[in-house]
């Protein structure tokens, strides 16, 4: 009876039990819902707070379309697992937008609706080769007001600004109206009066890139106040600007505005500055005050990245004055030159941080340490290109050319507006928000010739890039124009997580390897020595048949090329079978060590629980 009665309360505690597990993951379900808890290493799925603040401030819906073909990316697993990072991060957005944002999964199949409406909304689809059907990875969005953006193709090797991307392509649907941007240059962006040639000039092409995709004001420089509702300022060359200017763009940037500025040592494309004359500009005392050292009198030089320019009779030789920087130069932490490839530049200047509490100054474009500063007035002395080298004596440092500036900024004008000066608003001494800013070194990487070429086919100009100069400054404008949320997502680490143990591996086997080649190269060229002095040595130079010794020396290098080619083979092997053996481990360990270590847990706190119910009755 006693056991009858002990079984029966077994299994009326298993039930209820069961009953409040249910009832458990029930109420869980709904009163937790949408939270979610990450565990990785970089908190990979956790958003950035200003995508947060983005999602959080939707009012009207976004459609997003990720596009992917499951079948025809089978041969290619890495992008079938970035595809899936992507799918989670679109997931976990649309999670977090309140509603808003309404997810659709497409797998465009091969002449069917779904791929005429990807192509119709502006994606690309990637062909693998050899007959294999191309790919769509790609996102495309919609607004309530058929506003559209889309990313053309998920590229992994921009897996660090993802959450950036999409976020701005959501900001892009959420205010659809074109941002503005005012221009206060002296140089002739726009066109005009060419003195020179005494002819018009056309339009820089940056000038119209920009005038394309924003709004542009077109700000004089001898204006005394800048225009209302500007969502960024770009200033280039300023040279003599009024005081109520300079002062007006000081308050500008400390009231939350967002800046590009282009300076220039020796700006070679000035139209006001004849031969002789002074080309440099300078944003005194605003740059001083931001903490950015910048010294007009001074260019700089790199050895290591001088471009080709036409030198005496014709002969291209490489300026150090002139410049091409790409891979190692441009910050790849920053979305504005991390997809770049080259900036052109031509006697650019440098920037150096001076310590101003509260305010970054982070490099975008720096130099190699093949770099020195070069005196402007040896600039308008030098009698020809090329003729820098001479004398040029790097310092082996590397010189800033490009930075962002960002932070609470001082004010220029501590004391209050300048005299004469009556400004349009109450002064501010210090900034009420964050300021950001892009200072570059250089104006003359903006002229046409430093970055593309320029063609005419069927009666119309085509320019063709040969660098980056351009996407740079549209980059930079899209960057500042972009919410404050946007700004404050930056680069995120990669989903890719190698096999630290495995490159190691490959990197010992290709110390041993290079190794054995550069002993090979060795004894080669110690044979062929041999063989030379066998040559001068004999009797007999003009005959053409070696003699018993040389062949039996040639048989020696012969058989010792076999014998390293056989350790070089052996040294693959054996890599080979490092790696199959670590593989093999971590199968063991994953597949069989694991849930054996699991099930041993769970068998010890099972008897160590059934050992203290046992201690209670016993005690009762």
């Amino acid at each position: 009876m006693r056991e009858v009665t002990g079984r029966t309360l077994g299994i009326a505690t298993f039930v209820v039990l069961a009953v409040l597990f249910v009832g458990l993951t029930v109420v869980l379900d709904h009163s937790l819902k949408g939270a979610r808890l990450d565990l990785t290493e970089n908190r990979l799925h956790t958003l950035a707070p200003g995508t947060d603040h983005l999602l959080g401030g939707l009012k009207e819906p976004v459609n997003l379309y990720f596009h992917f073909s499951q079948q025809a990316s089978v041969p290619v697993p890495q992008l079938r697992a970035y595809a899936g990072r992507v799918r989670e991060l679109l997931e976990e957005f649309a999670a977090r937008s309140g509603g808003h944002i309404r997810l659709h999964v497409v797998d465009p199949q091969p002449y069917s609706d779904d791929e005429d409406r990807a192509t119709e909304f502006g994606l690309k689809a990637v062909p693998l080769g050899r007959g294999d059907e191309p790919i769509w990875f790609g996102l495309a969005g919609t607004n309530s007001t058929d506003g559209r953006s889309v990313i053309e193709f998920f590229q992994p090797q921009k897996e660090e600004f993802l959450e950036y991307d999409v976020a701005r392509l959501i900001h892009e649907l959420a205010a659809p109206a074109r941002k503005v941007v005012g221009v206060l240059s002296t140089l002739p962006l726009g066109g005009g009066f060419d003195p020179a040639s005494g002819g018009m000039q056309r339009p820089w092409i940056v000038e119209g890139q920009v005038a394309e995709l924003f709004e542009v004001r077109t700000i004089a420089p001898d204006a005394v106040t800048l225009p209302a509702g500007l969502d960024a300022l770009w200033v280039v060359q300023p040279k003599g600007l009024s005081p109520g200017l300079a002062y007006a763009i000081d308050q500008y940037v400390l009231g939350g505005g967002r800046m590009l500025l282009c300076v220039d040592p020796d700006a070679l494309f000035d139209p006001g500055a004849g031969a002789g004359a002074d080309r440099a500009s300078t944003l005194e005392p605003l740059l001083s005050a931001w903490g950015v050292g910048y010294d007009p009198r001074r260019a700089l030089g790199d050895m290591e990245h001088a471009l080709l320019v036409g030198g005496a009779g014709g002969q291209p030789v490489r300026d150090p004055a002139f410049v091409g920087f790409g891979e190692g130069s441009l910050a790849k932490g920053d979305v504005i030159t991390a997809s770049l490839g080259t900036i052109n530049f031509a006697t650019p200047g440098f920037l150096e941080p001076r310590h101003v509490e509260g305010v970054s100054f982070e490099p975008l474009v720096t130099s190699g340490p093949e770099s020195a500063p070069i005196p402007t007035d040896t600039l308008r002395l030098a009698r020809s290109p090329g003729s820098l080298r001479q004398g040029f004596k790097p310092t082996g440092r590397r010189y800033v050319v490009a930075a962002r500036i960002s932070g609470l900024l001082p004010s220029a004008y501590p004391g209050g507006p300048p005299a004469g000066v009556t400004p349009a608003g109450p002064h501010l001494a210090r900034a009420t928000a964050p300021a950001n800013l892009v200072v570059v070194a250089d104006s003359d990487f903006l002229a046409d010739m430093m970055w593309v070429r320029v063609t005419t086919m069927f009666g119309e100009r085509v320019a063709e890039p040969s660098a980056n100069n351009g996407d740079f400054v549209l980059n930079a404008l899209d960057n500042l124009t972009g919410s404050a949320d946007l700004l404050g997502i930056r680069g995120r680490p990669t989903f890719s997580r190698p096999f630290t143990r495995v490159e190691r591996l490959r990197v010992r086997a290709d110390e041993r390897l290079r190794s054995k080649e550069t002993e090979l190269e060795a004894r080669l060229a110690e044979t062929e020595r041999k063989l030379a002095e066998l040559q001068n040595g004999r009797a007999d130079r003009q005959s053409l048949t070696l003699s018993s010794e040389q062949q039996r020396e040639v048989e020696r290098f012969r058989q010792q090329k076999l014998d390293i080619r056989r350790q070089l083979r052996g040294v693959r092997r054996d890599l080979d079978e490092q790696i199959e053996a670590l593989g093999t481990v971590l199968k063991v360990i994953n597949v069989v060590a694991m849930p054996v270590v699991v099930s041993l847990v769970a068998l010890l706190v099972s008897v160590v629980a059934r050992r203290r119910r046992r201690a209670r009755a016993g005690a009762s």
